[in-house]
């Protein structure tokens, strides 16, 4: 019996291929982005102690909770910010963490993922929504920054919207506060519980979207914790 190597949909109908079949135009395309195999990981957030537990933050404390769990230690990137390499499953990973403020984020991933040679449908950017309530997390193949600086600065440094994301609630924003404030506030106490566990969750779909897709990482994780 001839053993199989691959298998892909078209208009509903499944079809096999074997190994002596050449792969169908577009194959490898379709492939490559249903797996999401993204190598970089990158979290927002703005540099310094006095934003370090901010709800603007929220990218820099996933990208911490992966790298405890990878074993692995942030390093200096050409002063941009903070990277480093680890794997997840069969995939080389960088993680990155830009420190030259929230609208500047783009110089750091610009850069790195050149320099890497790291498309942008292989990077994942995490970071906070005011217009999700905690514990929510929505991720999406792609479309527009919905006012968040730190995306829209990679969006337009990298020259498209087909990055994937995965946005992270830290509402619902009080009606009479103001935005910039809000974002630039430190949760409260009584949100510590749901705030670690929806940062182990976040961490836990950035690593699946790594290994299974981001289709089956959406999901599994557009939901609340």
């Amino acid at each position: 019996m001839t053993s199989i190597a691959v298998s892909y949909v078209r208009n509903k109908k499944m079809k096999i291929y074997k190994k002596s079949d050449a792969a169908p135009k577009g194959f490898e395309q379709t492939q490559a982005r249903n797996m999401c195999r993204q190598t970089l990981i990158v979290g927002l957030g703005n540099p310094g102690p006095e934003y370090a537990l901010t709800r603007h933050n929220a990218g820099f404390m996933i990208i911490d909770n992966l790298a405890e769990k990878l074993g692995v230690s942030l390093q200096n990137y050409k002063g941009l910010g903070e990277y480093a390499k680890t794997a997840i499953g069969a995939s080389d990973v960088y993680l990155a963490k830009p420190l030259k403020y929230m609208n500047l984020s783009g110089q750091m991933v610009r850069h790195l993922s050149g320099f890497f040679k790291i498309k942008p449908s292989e990077i994942l950017v995490c970071y906070d929504d005011i217009s999700l309530d905690l514990g929510a997390l929505r991720l999406r193949e792609g479309g527009s920054s919905g006012g968040q600086k730190g995306m829209q600065n990679i969006i337009d440094l990298l020259g498209t919207r087909d990055i994937p994301r995965l946005r992270f609630g830290v509402g619902p924003k009080p009606e009479k506060f103001d935005t910039a404030d809000f974002v630039l506030s430190k949760f409260p106490k009584s949100d510590n519980k749901l705030l670690s566990q929806t940062v182990l969750a976040a961490a836990e779909a950035a690593e699946f979207c790594v290994t299974h897709g981001i289709e089956r990482a959406m999901n599994k994780f557009n939901k609340n914790v």
